[in-house]
């Protein structure tokens, strides 16, 4: 993969993940505990021996910057980087970016001095393993001009993405975005014989493409009105080039939504999940932050995950993750919850604590029950409280909280007063 650069695209504002984006972008949004998003994509080129990557960001991106920072320190001998790319004025650029191939348009006087012959595009929100040396394989046998990562799916999923029609060879012939269910006659590909039983026949973009360097040159160059890669440039691609696909199977999950997040979460704390936090082969990195471990004293943990520096006194918890620094307090209920932890224990002195106005007590307080819930960085829970919805409402706003898709969120740095009821 030596000559390969891989850029990491951040996302738009991420509305769709808001509240979780109101001071963070999506790729810095925590994951699993102790990761962020954007662990993921970078895990996989480091884990592929891709050791060149940008990342692309453009709103809220100073966390992102940090933890990046703080994280990916390559040695001077390697050659290798990981660098934050921001959207900025340029005498030939005075405007945002304004969408995914728009944005790696901008980016490419930064990009082009790096010796490479191909480029790989990832997204900065999405949660999956793949050795991209396979990727690469595939690309280079094919032939290929442009490769599209593809994941079959059912009908039912069809119109949730963009559908790639393929022809016996592998190659793209038809795209489709968002297709509703009387345009899908017609669209399926040829697919395994597994995937075949499951009715997963249709091909979903992965929104993962491999370009040869001139390539991506000359379709980013050729039409700059052009400004998002699912949505034009391969469509246009697919009548000029040569694009094919690669069939992917494992597990994926695009975290695009409050729901996606939290189911993503709640299922890696199951006994056997789809995705394996625990692989040697293919770890996932992160900021090394030389936490003490977690603490769990007379409580009832069941089917969890609880990160480093997390203390839990006789509580319960269930069919939950909980994050960094995590104080649950006596007689507390952790339910089907995801929480993301603090940036400080509640006992640190207030003149230490990170932010203007921090909680004075991050956690859930006494005899408070979370159900069903993303609990975000920093955020107290009082005593006594029921969160729970459990009049089951789709959409709400409140005073520090919000539900999304069902799922309550408490906003970051929120304080819950003792005996509120959600």
């Amino acid at each position: 993969m030596r000559d390969t650069l891989a850029v990491i695209l951040g996302g738009g504002a991420g509305t769709r993940l808001f509240p979780l984006t109101h001071h963070r972008s999506k790729p810095a949004v925590p994951l699993a505990g102790k990761y962020r998003l954007i662990d993921i994509p970078i895990s996989n080129c480091v884990n592929s021996e891709l050791m060149r990557m940008f990342v692309v960001t453009q709103y809220n991106s100073a966390s992102l910057n940090r933890h990046v920072a703080r994280a990916y320190r390559f040695d001077r001998f390697g050659h290798g980087f990981v660098t934050v790319l921001a959207a900025e004025q340029t005498p030939d650029s005075h405007e945002w970016f304004q969408g995914t191939a728009d944005a790696v348009r901008q980016c490419l006087p930064h990009i082009n001095p790096h010796p490479h012959r191909r480029v790989l595009i990832l997204s900065g929100d999405q949660l999956y393993r793949m050795d991209f040396n396979t990727f690469a394989a595939h690309h280079r046998s094919t032939w290929a001009d442009l490769t599209v990562a593809t994941i079959p799916v059912t009908a039912e999923d069809a119109s949730a993405f963009g559908i790639l029609k393929t022809d016996a060879d592998g190659v793209i012939t038809e795209f489709h975005e968002k297709p509703t269910p009387e345009e899908l006659p017609g669209l399926e590909s040829p697919v395994s014989a597994k995937m075949k039983e499951q009715g997963r026949v249709y091909l979903a973009s992965m929104g993962i493409y491999m370009f040869e360097r001139d390539v991506l040159r000359e379709v980013l160059l050729t039409d700059e009105s052009q400004k998002d890669f699912g949505k034009e440039i391969i469509p246009a691609a697919i009548a000029s080039r040569r694009v094919v696909s690669y069939p992917f199977d494992g597990y994926w999950s695009d975290i695009g939504t409050v729901r996606s997040f939290y189911e993503a979460n709640i299922a890696l704390a199951q006994p056997d999940p789809e995705f394996d936090l625990y692989d040697a082969e293919a770890p996932i990195y992160s900021n090394a932050r030389m936490l003490p471990p977690a603490k769990i004293q007379n409580s009832h943990v069941r089917n969890s995950m609880i990160a480093e520096a997390a203390v839990i006194t006789d509580a319960t918890v269930e069919d939950s993750v909980v994050g960094l620094r995590s104080f649950i307090s006596p007689g507390a209920t952790l339910r089907r919850t995801v929480m993301l932890g603090a940036d400080y224990h509640p006992w640190l002195d207030a003149s230490r604590r990170p932010g203007l106005n921090p909680p004075p007590h991050p956690g859930i307080g006494p005899n408070s029950t979370v159900e069903g819930a993303i609990i975000d960085k920093n955020v107290q829970v009082g005593a006594d409280c029921r969160i729970t919805n459990a009049d089951g409402v789709s959409e709400a706003d409140g005073d520090g909280w919000y539900i999304r898709d069902g799922v309550i969120v408490l906003q970051k740095d929120a304080i819950i007063p003792d005996g509120t009821v959600i």
